[in-house]
This record gives structure tokens, sequence and C-alpha cells, in this order.
């Protein structure tokens, strides 16, 4: 199988240049590496321009829209992968990462995404543990926990950008939901892409032992990893909401709108909507 790898990048050349570094180490190399760079990022091209690549297969495209949207959709228009995976440019992908990801599309035809854990390096910070991975719960409540996952494969309803994988005939046609808002990485932007490969009736697989190291970088267009402003807030809200509604059957529909509006109450005391959103209501 042809595998491509797709990472999104904005002024994060150093960090870039250590994703890269792990992809030389692959022990599956990758056949192709898509690095999606904004047009007006001077230091990531000019890094690109200076790289040894080694046996490295990369080629860089230019995007013009800010976004992680826009980087990943410009990504998926230029590879030609039989598996399209996807990382972020502050992850250092282990050496058995392709050759896992390979395992498991080849394993079950009706596999349509692969992923596992990143493991977050924050300093001395220890992470918990958990089995309950990347599920949708029937009353709307998100569960991520995609870089505490521990256990066996198993079946979910949402991957994680950092570590996604995805077979090409399952995402034909699919793009990355444009409508989403934010400035830099769109918060929800990969759980709304899983949810329609999820409802076309393809398999999405987590497995921890496919994991990349996670160094997680500054952003530079807003949108923080937990929101914190009224704007990141709103936006975090629009794109959760948009995403559940489609994707949730109308009951669920129902119950989950009854737990949000209650849940919009607590905005006249301390706390933000996303509190809402990590206990369901």
């Amino acid at each position: 199988m042809i595998i491509s790898v797709i990472v999104p990048t904005y002024c994060r050349p150093k960090d870039l240049q250590h994703c890269l570094d792990a992809l030389k180490k692959q022990a599956r190399a990758p056949d192709e590496v898509l690095v999606v760079v904004r047009d007006n990022d001077a230091k990531t091209w000019a890094m690109l321009e200076d790289i040894s690549l080694g046996h490295l297969t990369l080629r860089a495209a230019a995007v013009t829209t800010p976004g992680h949207v826009a980087a990943l959709n410009a990504g998926l228009d230029a590879t030609r992968g039989d598996i399209i995976t996807i990382t972020d440019d502050d992850t250092a992908p282990r050496p058995d990462w392709l050759a896992r990801i390979e395992n498991h599309f080849q394993a079950d035809p009706r596999v349509g995404g692969v992923g596992g854990r990143d493991w977050v390096r924050e300093g001395d910070r220890v992470h918990d543990e958990a089995r309950v991975v990347g599920k949708v719960q029937w009353f709307g409540r998100m569960v991520g926990n995609h870089h505490l996952g521990v256990g066996r494969p198993r079946e979910v309803d949402i991957l994680k950008g950092a570590n996604m994988s995805f077979r090409r005939a399952a995402v034909d046609g699919i793009r990355f939901d444009e409508r989403l808002r934010g400035t830099g990485a769109q918060q929800s932007a990969d759980c709304a892409f899983c949810l329609v490969v999820k409802r076309a009736g393809w398999r999405l697989i987590y497995d921890p032992a496919v994991a990349v190291d996670h160094y997680p970088a500054p952003r530079f267009l807003g949108d923080s990893r937990a929101p914190v402003s009224a704007m990141e807030v709103r936006n975090d809200v629009h794109n959760k909401t948009l995403m559940l509604l489609e994707y949730l059957p109308p009951a669920e529909t129902y119950v989950w709108l009854l737990g949000l509006t209650r849940g919009l109450t607590r905005l006249l005391r301390p706390g933000t909507i996303s509190e809402v959103f990590a206990t369901g209501g």
C-alpha cells in the first residue's frame, strides 16, 4: 500500500524538523511526506530548503487560507497514497508507527481509519491512563482521552488529529468542514471528519501501540488548546454543536440539546461552555 503522511505546519520550523527526523527513522518508510505550509511562513520555507532529506520523499504544498482546515484539505488534494496519515508538526512518530498503521488496514478491509496514543510530553508531569477513548456517548458527551489510552486495539467514534490515518477509499470526496470557526487549529475539525467517515459505515480503530510523542508547541493564530477567550468559547460551542447535530440520531439530539440548554445557564456563574461539554451537560 502507498502511504502518504500529511504534516500541516505554521511558524514552528524547529518542531517540524524534529517531526521530520522521526519520520526518517520509520521501520516502514513513508512513500511520500507532504508538508503543508502557509505561503507567508518564510522561516519554515527557508528550513525546508536547507533540510537534509536522506531517503525521505518530501514535498511541500503552499496554502494561502489561514487555519488548520484549509491546510488539511490542501493535503488531501495533493497526496496520492492508499493510506493517508496525518500528524502535527510538534510530534515525533515512533519508529513502528507506519508499520502498525499499515497492518491494521491490511488486516480488515472494513477499517476506514486508524489512530493511536499521543504521549504528551510536558516536563516531569505524569499523565493518567484511560480505557474509554474516542467515544461519543448517547447523550452527546464526547470522550477524548487519546493521549491516555491503554489496552488492546478497539473500535472508536473519533480519532485525534495529532495521530490519525485513513484509507483513501473511505475519505474519497470527504473534506474537513470549512464551516467550522476559528483562526488557527479550529477545534473539533478532526472529530467532525471522523464522524463523517463513521457515519458512512467504516470502522475507526484506536490502538495505543500506534504511538507518537507529542511536544505541545505554542499556537500563533489563536484557538488555544483549551478555550480561554469569549471568542474561542463561542467558536468551540459552534463547532461541537454543528458536528453533533449532524451525527446524533433525533432522540439523542433532543437529550443533548436539553443538556446544552441547561449548561448555557452556567455562563452566569464562573466557568466556560467547555466545562459543560466535558461533563455532558
